[in-house]
């Protein structure tokens, strides 16, 4: 009992000093940022030589073998059972859900137009945390972040046609999942390491995601290419696991409401890998958004929750 209750303070103190440290939980959560940037160029290219389940699929499993690696690895104990219902939330929205949806959307709608999602995710992501853990931010954290998601969806929008399409319905399926899942493993990365959180969330979608591989790489084609292979490890490698890491430790330090507001600088970075990786043309637009959009994130990190 004693070596347990030693197991269980030792990931809170680490917690605790993350968010004595609020300027390193923003460059945390930036750097998560950053990483699921690239989430929508690098799926456009694994789609260039796996189906849509496949990419899926493989990509959880990749990452719950090197997440599951670590923890056995590390000797981590079992999460307490009243975290398992959490991380299953995190498991369905964020290992499962949201990358399916979009790699779905993805086969049908460019990376510009699938941006529309990670530039709503803040502001819904920032409700559900309202609703789940119960935070309050200002009148001033709200106008920002409104503000700062018409700036992003007017864009994305406008750049599209602004027509609703299958590949819509996908997206807004996804940003409902996703702004779940963070909310939850923002919230249970308050109580464990970040890591932890997605590792564990990884490691129980295996009964799940190793029988959907196993189906889908005997149903769908699959050519291995330079992009496919490495479209396949980065969002199995620095989207799913990576990225979870730094971005749940980010949230943990510094607040879901803030942390998820960074999020709106995603669809614009996003853009710009679309014209290095994938040769789209980026907007006239686009440098006028970003500032609008860097304004917002800096009232959000100021107002006071």
């Amino acid at each position: 009992m004693r070596a347990q209750s030693s197991a269980t303070t030792a990931p809170r103190i680490a917690v605790a000093k993350d968010r004595d440290r609020p300027g390193l939980g923003i460059l945390q959560a930036a750097l998560g940022v950053i990483a699921f940037s690239l989430t929508f160029p690098a799926t456009a290219w694994g789609l260039e030589g796996f189906g849509p389940w496949s990419l899926v699929a493989v990509r959880s499993v990749l990452a719950a073998v090197i997440a599951g690696g670590c923890l056995l690895g590390l000797r981590v104990p079992l999460p307490v059972r009243r975290h398992w219902p959490g991380l299953a939330v995190v498991g369905a929205g964020v290992v499962l859900g949201f990358p399916l949806l979009t790699t779905l959307a993805l086969q049908t709608s460019t990376t510009a137009h699938a941006a529309v999602v990670v530039g709503l995710l803040p502001l819904t992501t920032a409700l559900c945390s309202a609703l789940r853990v119960g935070t309050r931010p200002s009148r001033t954290f709200w106008t920002a972040a409104l503000a700062g998601a018409a700036a992003v969806l007017a864009f994305t929008v406008q750049q599209s046609g602004g027509a609703l399409s299958t590949a819509d319905l996908y997206l807004f399926a996804a940003l409902l999942v996703c702004a779940a899942g963070y909310t939850e493993g923002g919230r249970l990365a308050r109580v464990m390491p970040g890591w932890h959180v997605i590792g564990w969330a990884l490691v129980l979608c295996l009964p799940l995601t190793v029988p959907m591989a196993t189906l889908a790489l005997a149903q769908e084609p699959v050519r291995l290419t330079a992009h496919s292979v490495t479209g396949l490890l980065w969002v199995a490698v620095g989207s799913q696991f990576v990225g979870l890491v730094v971005w749940y430790r980010g949230m943990a330090a510094i607040g879901i409401p803030k942390a998820s507001q960074l999020q709106l600088a995603q669809p614009l970075l996003t853009l710009v890998w679309s014209v290095l990786l994938l040769g789209e043309h980026l907007p006239v637009a686009a440098p006028l958004t970003a500032a609008a959009v860097l304004v917002c994130i800096a009232v959000t990190q100021r107002a006071r929750g």
